[in-house]
């Protein structure tokens, strides 16, 4: 638990630079710049929803006869050599379907048609796809979107409206560009005495890819205890990402409900908190702050609260407040855990959310669909959504914009090259883990959210009851309802225009 010392102040000074940003980082993937859209593997888009192979229904040609009446019809198709057995008429329309014989080309039966005195029209009957691919550069590497099916979510609802809230309780956001002032004593890590560096000027940008920074209300710091939830670790810039980036916006990447507002509350206390004296210990988010989020976010006007953030110890204070905030209206979504190689120790306040209808524990798949190696199983898993995998293909992980970790954990460099850390120095990163996975299904309950499902119990059900089974037949303690899918929970389940 991180112990939180608030009230050391910081001046924050407004500027005017804007972000740098390094692009797509990560080991092997070296050659993902030259992976524009249309470009990336076949193997990279398996899970992609397939497009129509076919152009047209086989066998079928639409066509309107002169004349009127389906007798008039019936004998000039009969005349037809192509036309095989009887016609259908829909119920609405003044066309007809044509059945043709097995080895008759529709194209060219619809030309032959054509041509014809008796026949106003005939085509083949053509399928139809979604019009709406955004033109984001590396959308084409976000299986994980693709995987639940957001193309086809966003033709019915286009990202939710920006009256919605998502409150992201984590690390902060890159969403402003300031110089902060702080005093960086000299602080042990993982046995390792870093030096001081005294008093320092660090400069701060948002990221350029979440658009209008007038979309984030209400920010709060837990930590520091003020209004600026500045990330220092770039876990919640990018929890925040697959919820709301900025889409078709001809940069970087999209992100599930990208028309929301965004709610940054910071009660993670990472490395540099500690440096700069807001904390005492290193490194998470103490109870008391997370239970004040959920309670401030409430208060604020979220109507949906995405928590990627646990550990094995039973929090009552925590699950009061998700009880809280689910009894006012608020959905939740909590990641369901990392540790299944570590013992698989219960997770919470994950767990808690079985017993609380309008929060879900979120399991984590990879791109095939199978069960992500580190992703917690248990009864109080409720539903699963793309975390990643990146054991074995580097690809295989959740793109997102955050912080470049190159320039921001200047710890993680040797000790000869530790130095101040940047954090307008911005980067596409593939990361993995359930804290990736729980942001798709609060993306999702904000569309719900948008199209009038106003009850979190409701948005739960219907999550649930539209979920792709993974694993073993009905709920399980893997996927728990099976995989979330956005295009077929936001069909039909209120109005989004």
């Amino acid at each position: 638990m991180v112990s939180s010392s608030r009230g050391n102040g910081r001046r924050v000074t407004p500027a005017e630079t804007t972000a740098i940003d390094t692009g797509l980082r990560g080991r092997g993937l070296d050659r993902a710049a030259e992976q524009r859209r249309g470009g990336v593997s076949a193997s990279h888009l398996a899970n992609r929803p397939s497009s129509v192979a076919l152009r047209f229904v086989p066998g079928e040609v639409i066509v309107r006869f002169a004349g009127g009446s389906r007798g008039d019809a019936s004998r000039s198709a009969a005349s037809f050599t192509g036309a095989e057995g009887e016609m259908a008429y829909p119920e609405r329309g003044d066309f007809a379907l044509m059945k043709l014989a097995p080895d008759v080309d529709p194209e060219a039966a619809a030309r032959e048609l054509n041509a014809r005195t008796d026949v106003v029209y005939a085509q083949p009957n053509y399928f139809r796809q979604p019009l709406f691919v955004p033109d984001d550069p590396f959308f084409n590497l976000q299986w994980n979107l693709m995987q639940i099916g957001m193309e086809r979510a966003w033709d019915v609802n286009p990202g939710s409206r920006d009256t919605v809230i998502v409150a992201v309780i984590d690390s902060g956001l890159a969403f402003q560009d300031a110089d902060i002032d702080f005093t960086a004593d000299a602080f042990t890590l993982e046995g390792v005495q870093y030096p001081a560096l005294g008093a320092i000027t660090v400069p701060f940008a948002a990221s350029e890819d979440l658009g209008d920074v007038d979309r984030v209300v209400a920010p709060f710091d837990f930590v520091w205890g003020d209004e600026n939830p500045v990330d220092m670790d770039g876990h919640g810039t990018h929890v925040s990402g697959t919820i709301g980036q900025a889409t078709n916006n001809n940069t970087g990447v999209a992100g599930v409900a990208f028309n929301v507002r965004l709610m940054p509350l910071k009660v993670l206390a990472g490395e540099w908190d500690v440096a700069f004296g807001a904390a005492t210990v290193c490194c998470g988010a103490a109870d008391a702050d997370v239970a004040e989020a959920i309670r401030y976010a409430v208060d604020n006007g979220a109507d949906v609260i995405n928590l990627s953030l646990g550990g094995p110890d039973p929090s009552p204070v925590i699950d009061e407040a998700v009880a809280f905030a689910v009894n006012r209206g608020v959905f939740v979504a909590l990641a369901a855990g990392n540790s299944f190689q570590d013992g698989n120790p219960t997770m919470w306040p994950a767990a808690a959310a079985k017993d609380i209808d309008g929060a879900m524990a979120v399991a984590a798949v990879d791109r095939e669909r199978g069960h992500a190696r580190y992703s917690s199983t248990g009864d109080y898993i409720e539903i699963a959504a793309p975390g990643g995998d990146s054991l074995h293909d580097p690809f295989d992980g959740v793109l997102q914009h955050t912080l470049d970790p190159d320039f921001a954990l200047t710890f993680q460099e040797p000790l000869f090259r530790f130095r101040a850390p940047r954090f307008d120095v911005l980067a596409l990163l593939f990361f993995e883990g359930t804290s990736m996975a729980s942001p798709h299904v609060a993306g999702v309950a904000a569309l719900l959210k948008s199209q009038g499902v106003g009850s979190p119990a409701a948005i739960e059900a219907a999550i649930k009851s539209t979920a792709v089974d993974l694993g073993e037949t009905g709920d399980d303690e893997e996927f728990g309802a099976g995989l979330v899918d956005a295009a077929a929970l936001v069909r039909g389940l209120g109005l989004s225009r």
